[in-house]
């Protein structure tokens, strides 16, 4: 069963949709309303990124993040400026509960240890965003110099069991998922893995499901939920029934 999770993307308090790192257009002013939306439409659970986090290196949106963490009964995942453990506390906390962290992985793997050991692998992620295979640091603005495999080995090391994977080439394009990328990642790093961005249609779905023997068994979509591309409570049901009329090829 393909676990379906809305992505929830604020910058300056407001709900947009972030393309190959650029700002698009702005879904909403109330970041909150939209988890709302999300969650009376049976969603399982919400990823959320706190854009201005990323850039700046700390929470920025944390006040509306922690609304909606209160409002909603479903589990949220938080991303975007989780550079310290205090910033991994502030979240967690607040009642975040999984954490994603990536840059401070590659800078303070010291640090990336001692959350993993304070708050266990299951509250704490690594999150990956790579361009070409290279992933990129600080809100997508430096390159690391560090492949996606790399650094998922280095934090399965550390004691991280999940990783988040996003194709910045793709984000927000409604392109397909880089299927290729996340097979291998899969198969290399000893984590489940949770794919991102460019799903646009049921076909990518199905595709993403043959990868479940893998260790992908969830999904992060964006932009093909906003722009209606599914009906989506029959989207949620279709995919948690796990009754695919037919199998995807890779």
């Amino acid at each position: 069963m393909l676990l379906l999770i809305p992505s929830i993307e604020i910058r300056d308090g407001k709900c947009v949709r972030m393309v190959q790192g650029s700002k698009g257009p702005i879904y909403t002013d109330d970041p909150v309303e939209m988890a709302k939306l999300w969650r009376r439409e049976n969603a399982k659970a919400l990823h959320i990124t706190d854009v201005d986090g990323a850039i700046a290196g700390h929470l920025v949106n944390f006040d509306v993040i922690a609304r909606m963490v209160k409002t909603v009964d479903i589990p949220i995942s938080v991303g975007g400026g989780m550079r310290s453990p205090e910033e991994v506390k502030k979240a967690v906390d607040a009642g975040v509960y999984r954490v994603v962290v990536g840059t401070m992985l590659i800078e303070n793997p010291d640090n990336a240890k001692r959350v993993i050991d304070t708050h266990g692998s299951s509250k704490v992620i690594l999150g990956i965003d790579a361009e070409g295979g290279i992933v990129k640091t600080k809100g997508w603005n430096a390159t690391s110099g560090l492949t996606a495999i790399t650094v998922a080995l280095n934090a399965n090391r550390l004691g991280f069991r999940r990783v988040t994977y996003r194709d910045i080439l793709i984000n927000g394009t409604s392109r397909g998922p880089n299927l290729s990328a996340l097979r291998d990642l899969a198969e290399k790093c000893g984590m489940r893995v949770t794919a991102s961005g460019g799903v646009t249609n049921l076909q990518d779905l199905l595709r993403l499901q043959e990868l479940e023997p893998y260790g992908v068994d969830s999904v992060i979509i964006g932009r093909a939920l906003y722009e209606n591309k599914f009906s989506c409570q029959g989207l949620w049901r279709y995919c948690e029934a796990g009754n695919f009329p037919y199998t995807a090829k890779v």
